[in-house]
């Protein structure tokens, strides 16, 4: 497949000391050498591939230097998109980088769309859609064991298992058909119901497996929502500053001095978190106040983890009681702050009054933060298992992998009930259409286009 030539900005907007213009397709060298002129006077046709040789980018209106610049130029097919590649290392302001685009696209190249460089990649067969998606988690990854977790998916772990699997429903379909349209004329590869429906169990439990740490993955990729809620004036905002080492919340002694969610995000052991600072919670006639309570219950909702802040100095109230039910089911952690200003707190008694998890803390010292963070790492291992292989991060990949399985129980639960092969054959192949979604095997085009309008111009 042949495209026209596309180019753009492959690098972030500001100063830098360096700044890219990508150009791809068949036309990209030409488009260039109208252009772009080596120092030594080779033509950039004659540049080896794959290496770097110094230039000047002309104006091609007026002949003026636009920048002095480093160009690579990479033929296909051992280029990112498997189509002719220059790239064009400008210094890294928004003049020349601009200037060197605008001349590039005066002589032929077309401004590239979002996602295009990667979408002709993946249509190319350079990789496939997971792989897509890998380089965006790649690019957003927020701490180390996010980033292993995408490049793991980046080089193809999650794609081999998942076209693992479709090989077994392949294998499965065909004894399947064998027994439909040559009955008896090979005992070999016929297949029995009970024969079928082991490997059917054998393929639940892959899958299965897989969807054991979507948990894990969803927390890497997109980080844990952790909301502190608690009433007005319990000292929400201080452990926002202490946990992130920074003043980032505004802290009076006045209380519902914080009228808005504030989000920010925590590292902790290489574990995204999420950190929501919010409103106190309190019935109020002050009609600003009243909105960031609301907005602060809508958070409580949506939480993956609450803490719910409460005072050592005043013991448990009724609005402490009720800001615990507004955290209703969801994971909770009781955090008795201004633990400086008594003696001795008694965990064990909070936690029988509350009957939640508690863990004691001064945000104005510091003191018990970092079992704080332990106890937070914990609740988020709890029951996550950390399983070997790729993890499932993306929401799109777990709904396909449980359709998939649901396929796959339905065929399995028809081989015990003895249902014609036939129609076991209708959700067999449902499942093996489903899996083909993650890697883009059996994508609609609108679910392909809408992954990559995600990606930025240049990627």
């Amino acid at each position: 497949m042949e495209w026209d030539t596309i180019a753009a900005i492959s690098t972030p907007i500001g100063e830098g000391g360096i700044g890219i213009v990508r150009v791809s397709g068949p036309e990209a060298v030409d488009i260039v050498e109208k252009v772009v002129e080596s120092s030594s006077g080779i033509k950039i046709r004659d540049f080896p591939s794959h290496t770097l040789k110094l230039c000047r980018v002309k104006n091609p209106d007026t002949g003026e230097v636009v920048d002095e610049v480093m160009v690579s130029v990479m033929r296909a097919p051992k280029t990112f998109t498997r189509e002719d590649v220059v790239e064009i290392n400008c210094h890294g302001g928004a003049a020349p980088l601009g200037a060197t685009l605008k001349a590039v696209l005066a002589s032929g190249a077309r401004l590239a769309l979002p996602g295009e460089f990667s979408k002709r990649a993946f249509l190319n067969g350079r990789i496939d859609l997971a792989q897509a998606e890998a380089i965006i988690d790649v690019i957003r990854a927020r701490t180390g064991k996010g980033l292993s977790a995408a490049l793991d998916h980046l080089e193809g772990s999650l794609s081999r298992e998942i076209r693992g699997i479709r090989d077994d429903l392949s294998g499965c379909l065909a004894r399947i058909e064998v027994n439909i349209d040559f009955p008896g004329e090979d005992p070999d590869a016929e297949v029995t119901t009970e024969e079928l429906g082991k490997n059917l169990s054998r393929i639940e439990k892959e899958i299965e497996k897989l969807l054991a740490g979507a948990g894990q993955g969803k927390v890497l990729r997109e980080g844990l929502k952790t909301v502190i809620a608690g009433r007005p004036n319990v000292g929400k905002s201080s452990l926002l500053n202490a946990l992130l080492r920074e003043k980032r919340a505004i802290v009076t002694d006045i209380p519902g001095t914080t009228r808005d969610v504030i989000e920010e995000m925590l590292n902790l052991g290489g574990i995204p978190v999420r950190v929501l600072d919010t409103a106190g919670i309190r019935p109020t006639r002050d009609e600003v106040e009243r909105i960031g309570v609301e907005r602060s219950e809508r958070a409580l909702k949506e939480a993956d983890l609450v803490l719910v802040i409460m005072d050592a100095s005043t013991g448990l109230l009724e609005e402490d009681k009720g800001v615990l039910k507004k955290a209703g089911e969801a994971r909770c952690l009781v955090v008795v702050n201004k633990s400086d200003l008594v003696e001795k707190v008694d965990i064990e008694g909070w936690e029988k009054l509350t009957s939640r998890e508690c863990v004691a803390v001064s945000a104005k010292t510091g003191w018990g933060l970092s079992s704080l963070e332990e106890k937070i790492r914990g609740i988020i291992e709890k029951g996550e298992k950390v399983r070997e292989g790729p993890l499932i991060t993306r929401v799109r990949h777990e709904e396909a992998l449980r359709k998939a399985l649901k396929h796959i129980r339905e065929a399995r639960e028809a081989c015990s009930l003895g249902v014609p092969e036939d129609i076991i054959a209708i959700d067999v192949r449902e499942a093996w259409t489903s899996l083909g979604e993650i890697t883009g095997d059996t994508a609609s085009e609108e679910i392909v286009d809408r992954i990559f309008a995600d990606f930025c111009i240049g990627k």
